[in-house]
């Protein structure tokens, strides 16, 4: 079932319609003249506009242009009358998906609607498909801190020196991870990516390494580990500092002497691969408590990237807003809200415990739950969890 808006300035015209596509199990708005339509499609999500190209005070033309603003991807079908088909065809060089004459041919009009609806699921999944193979990433931010990790990414990526990035969870550490790799020579090869925090500490080797058939109770047959895997490429070892010991010593191994053996075998595989790793974590410290290896540390630690929290960075969160404001407009498939001043100034205000990961799940939270523009009020309402503005609300009832 799809919503559709009904556009036309002919009572008539707007019930047929509106009777036709129900039996159809449409849902169906209507909207007697353009600045009606606009209105309406700006507080609400349709999949199908039909448009009367011929009406007073704002032509279909005028509304055709002012709904792409809205939503560039919202299918809509003019409805011509006689003497208005070149104004139509003028409407399809402008974007619109196709036209009927008047009078309105039940078959061509059912016929119209399903090829338009159709091909909306179909740029709705091209989309999400270029989403899911999209491999350009950047560091979004014009502040001095961000300034320095990309001069550094720019400088560092053509090389193969090992690199270790510190900083917080949600700061960014897997993005500049994925942008020395695209920088490099290996951008053509394997990124590999392992949570060392994910993963069971006694099978974390086997990831890591391979294993061959029978090597333990359930290895039913001989699997490569994630090294050979990058073989050409990068591997990125995030939060490598929750490693075990024992599968600390065997990278250590594979960075001294590129090749490694396979879990339950004697053989030896030779790779070729780039070592970026990635914790929140004081290794330093985990050095002396004996959590981490000092030799593994230095070998890793050729160069060190120190990513900024958010907290240091609050005058990038204007550039942040924006950016994860059509990011979730493209995941939600809607039209892109706009933010007011006051309401960023607020965002800015916030201690940003889970930094940028945090800031995102809050606007994504905000586009589903705020107003469009997005006011400072939404902000105080909707930055905290709504668990927790329950909890206080419920309290201050409590007191």
């Amino acid at each position: 079932m799809a919503k559709i808006l009904v556009v036309d300035d002919e009572q008539a015209i707007r019930k047929t319609l509106k009777e036709i596509l129900e039996y159809e199990k449409h849902s169906v708005d209507l909207a007697k003249d353009g600045f009606e339509a606009v209105e309406k499609a700006k507080k609400n999500q349709y999949d199908l506009v039909l448009l009367d190209i011929k009406m007073p005070k704002m032509d279909g033309i005028e509304v055709l242009e002012e709904l792409q603003k809205i939503n560039p991807e919202l299918p809509v079908v003019i409805i011509t009358g006689h003497g208005t088909v070149d104004t139509a065809v003028e409407a399809l060089k402008k974007g619109a998906y196709d036209f009927l004459e008047k009078p309105l041919d039940l078959n061509r009009l059912l016929v119209a609607v399903r090829n338009a609806l159709e091909k909306k699921d179909l740029v709705k999944e091209t989309k999400r498909l270029r989403r899911k193979i999209r491999k350009t990433y950047e560091l979004i931010g014009e502040s001095e801190a961000i300034r320095q990790v990309k001069e550094i990414i720019d400088r560092v990526a053509p090389t193969d020196a090992r690199v270790l990035i510190i900083g917080e969870n949600g700061t960014g550490k897997e993005i500049v991870a994925r942008m020395l790799h695209e920088k490099s020579k290996r951008a053509e090869g394997p990124f590999v990516e392992v949570n060392c925090a994910a993963i069971p500490s006694e099978l974390i080797e086997s990831e890591l390494f391979g294993h061959e058939k029978g090597a333990f109770t359930s290895a039913y047959k001989s699997r490569k580990g994630k090294f050979e895997l990058a073989n050409g490429g990068t591997i990125f070892l995030d939060e490598i500092g929750d490693m075990s010991l024992a599968a600390q010593a065997k990278v250590l191994r594979v960075l001294e002497e590129q090749k490694l053996s396979p879990v339950g075998s004697n053989k030896e595989v030779k790779i070729d691969v780039r070592v970026i790793a990635a914790t929140n974590k004081n290794l330093k410290e985990e050095i002396k408590k004996g959590n981490f290896r000092e030799d593994l540390y230095h070998r890793l630690s050729v160069i060190i990237i120190e990513m900024p929290t958010l907290n240091e960075r609050v005058e990038d969160i204007p550039l942040l807003v924006d950016y994860f404001l059509k990011l979730s407009a493209e995941e939600y498939n809607m039209p892109v809200k706009s933010i007011t001043d006051d309401a960023v100034k607020e965002l800015q205000k916030i201690h940003w415990t889970g930094n940028i990961r945090e800031l995102k799940n809050v606007v994504e939270r905000l586009v589903i739950l705020g107003g469009n523009p997005i006011s400072a009020q939404d902000v105080l309402q909707y930055a905290k969890p709504l668990s927790r503005i329950n909890f206080d609300k419920n309290s201050s009832q409590a007191d």
